[in-house]
């Protein structure tokens, strides 16, 4: 099992890691049960198995992610945490792709879990 992550300026740091490392579960860990992510712009998807197959598909572009931490901000077990990511390189069909964004993503904090996404939108403002 992957680490918890116990600073919030190390959860998006922490999504890349296990991005590219092509670790599924890893970064299925690093959300709430409840959470939303947005895998293209306004829209999102619930539930864990559809996060997963939301998650697989960027895993199926066979390509690492970069992800730069631009702020976080944080009051008592809540927090946003905003950074600048990119997706480049050939894909598996052949095709060039290049995405990029810069997340808005809401986390909150336990002492068992660490931080973790409540809402995880990698296209922001989106």
């Amino acid at each position: 099992m992957a680490s918890i992550v116990n600073e919030l300026n190390q959860l998006n740091l922490a999504f890349a890691e296990r991005f590219n490392a092509r670790d599924l579960d890893g970064l299925v860990a690093l959300n709430i049960a409840e959470v939303v992510f947005v895998p293209a712009p306004g829209q999102p998807v619930e539930g864990e198995a559809n996060v997963r197959a939301a998650l697989e598909q960027f895993l199926s572009l066979n390509l690492p992610i970069t992800m730069t931490v631009r702020n976080v901000f944080q009051t008592g077990n809540t927090g946003l945490a905003i950074a600048d990511w990119t997706i480049n390189g050939t894909g598996p069909d052949g095709s060039e792709i290049a995405l990029a964004g810069t997340t808005a993503d809401v986390a909150v904090y336990d002492d068992e879990h660490g931080w973790r996404y409540v809402i995880d939108n990698p296209f922001g403002t989106a």
